[in-house]
């Protein structure tokens, strides 16, 4: 099939670059057409493109935890739908035993076929965080959910739009018929519409490439660059030791981890063998989000400008037990495994290597809501510092790539006042080179609602590396309107009032080397 054995390189960077700029433009469309704040304005989704087997060739620099895990997604609805997929389907899937990583993020996925209708050429997917989804507590970040069922509504593999004609009807039903339903239903279907157009933004596009280099030239090249991208990651696996590592979590749960480096195959073995059992609380992580903080880390140790695709994972051996909290069973809680073991499987992985001082490793989710609104945010931390390097002050980190919404636009929208928001000093690790500090976040609510925090090191300090110090841990409490303090855990629900001030602190991050070596 192939045109030549041997890519041309101006062409390589002209088609690595393209097939970026098609999911990038999947994005703007998706952005352009949200509704809610957590697509529009804090830029929580993902789109990307997929080759005819459902692996990964290149997605905009979006959400690294969804971008690992969305191949996932797209091959199980191959294996499930396979033989029935029809030109204009459009299929949604959360499943976290699935492909999916929690709940909240809902991927919809369209088939591009050739011209005949006949068979299936490409996928193109967008994955969006929902503000609300159902589940215990509004905007379905639950903090303390046991069972996946508790998180919200589960899709699965589900047809949104069939043959072109939009399902809008099943959908509603779908989204209410639960024992914890989806509590703005119509803010759902807006989303969901937005995502179709992005595929359809994407599809579009990649009619157009194909219509100007032919399909066989389009599809050659899809496999070069997936290909580049794994001589890339096989450059970075040369400079690297073995090494393991085991970090604990607030909830005394570890992550322990081994690379073992094979010189000759020039690829890595990842074993999360020794690791915690599946947990009762909701910090499992499913083996998508695993495998998409072990893809993020090797594909940061790549210094060449390659898209994050299925390449990169070709010279990677991963072992995660079945039935560990990184793999693991239904019906598993897991809503943050997503967002909070996936950045302490990062970290583990950073420490193992050597590398890295571990960042605030948590996303700080905050969640708040009523019947008539649900918001969602995740709050920066410092990031750790490096062989050569400081950390960074008040930024996200690792595995969350999202934006914070603009204050006016929260307090237009939410009857929320952002009090202050500011650098939470000295909170990084000192070394050599310092990691970076945290931030405080203070929210005053101007309406009783129910508010939810779902963080981690809130006990456990970020660590340092090489002699670095360990950076502060993160802080949550309540200031009540008659001026009593209330400390809450990692992972707390309260009844805001009005005039209460909900306060997060943010961890730093770790420092790396030894003080007294800065000047040496």
């Amino acid at each position: 099939m192939y045109t030549t054995s041997q890519p041309d390189p101006v062409r390589l960077e002209i088609f690595k670059n393209l097939y970026q700029f098609i999911a990038e433009q999947m994005g703007i469309v998706l952005q352009n057409t949200a509704a809610s704040v957590n697509i529009k304005e804090r830029l929580d989704f993902s789109c990307a493109i997929f080759d005819s087997s459902g692996l990964l060739v290149a997605n905009a620099p979006h959400i690294p935890v969804h971008l690992g895990s969305m191949s996932e997604s797209v091959r199980s609805l191959i294996n499930d739908k396979g033989d029935t997929l029809k030109p204009g389907n459009v299929y949604l899937s959360n499943n976290p035993y699935n492909g999916g990583t929690h709940l909240p993020d809902v991927t919809a996925i369209t088939a591009v076929f050739d011209e005949d209708g006949k068979q299936v050429i490409f996928y193109v997917a967008s994955r969006g965080h929902q503000a609300d989804i159902g589940g215990i507590t509004p905007g379905s970040m639950p903090p303390h959910s046991t069972t996946v069922e508790e998180e919200g509504i589960l899709f699965d593999n589900f047809l949104l739009v069939e043959e072109g004609n939009f399902q809008e009807t099943l959908a509603r039903q779908h989204l209410s018929n639960h024992i914890y339903p989806a509590r703005n239903p119509d803010q759902n279907i807006a989303d969901f519409k937005a995502q179709i157009a992005a595929n359809e933004r994407g599809v579009q596009e990649l009619r157009k490439i194909i219509s100007q280099y032919g399909l066989e030239t389009v599809q050659t090249y899809m496999k070069f660059v997936q290909d580049n991208a794994e001589e890339a990651v096989r450059r970075a696996i040369d400079v690297l030791k073995d090494g393991e590592f085991t970090y604990e979590m607030d909830s005394q749960a570890q992550i322990q981890v081994k690379v073992t480096i094979d010189r000759i195959n020039r690829s890595a073995l990842i074993d999360f063998t020794g690791t915690s059992k599946q947990l009762n609380s909701n910090f499992n992580a499913p083996k998508a989000v695993t495998q998409a903080a072990v893809l993020y880390v090797f594909r940061t140790l790549v210094d060449d400008n390659i898209p994050l695709n299925a390449g990169c994972l070709n010279p990677l051996e991963i072992i995660i037990p079945e039935g560990c909290m990184l793999n693991p069973t239904y019906p598993a809680a897991v809503v943050a495994g997503n967002v909070e073991t996936s950045q302490t499987i990062v970290d583990a992985l950073y420490g193992a290597l050597g590398v890295m001082a571990a960042s605030a490793g948590t996303m700080n989710n905050f969640t708040f809501g009523s019947d008539r609104y649900q918001y969602y945010e995740t709050i920066c931390g410092g990031s750790g510092a490096g062989i050569d390097f400081d950390g960074t002050d008040g930024v996200q980190t690792h595995m969350t790539n999202s934006r914070l919404t603009d204050p006016e636009v929260l307090e237009t929208r939410y009857p929320v006042l952002l009090e202050s928001f500011s650098l939470r000093c000295d909170s990084g690790g000192k070394g050599k080179y310092s990691g970076g500090n945290g931030v405080i976040r203070r929210i005053k609510f101007l309406e009783p609602m129910t508010a939810n925090i779902l963080s981690g090191h809130r006990f456990v300090r970020p660590f340092g590396l090489n002699g670095g110090e360990a950076a502060l841990v993160g802080r949550n409490w309540i200031q009540r309107q008659n001026g009593t303090q209330e400390n809450l855990d990692s992972t707390a629900t309260v009844e805001m009032q009005p005039g209460d001030v909900f306060v997060i602190e943010t961890p730093g991050g770790g420092g790396f080397g030894q003080v007294s070596a800065k000047n040496g």
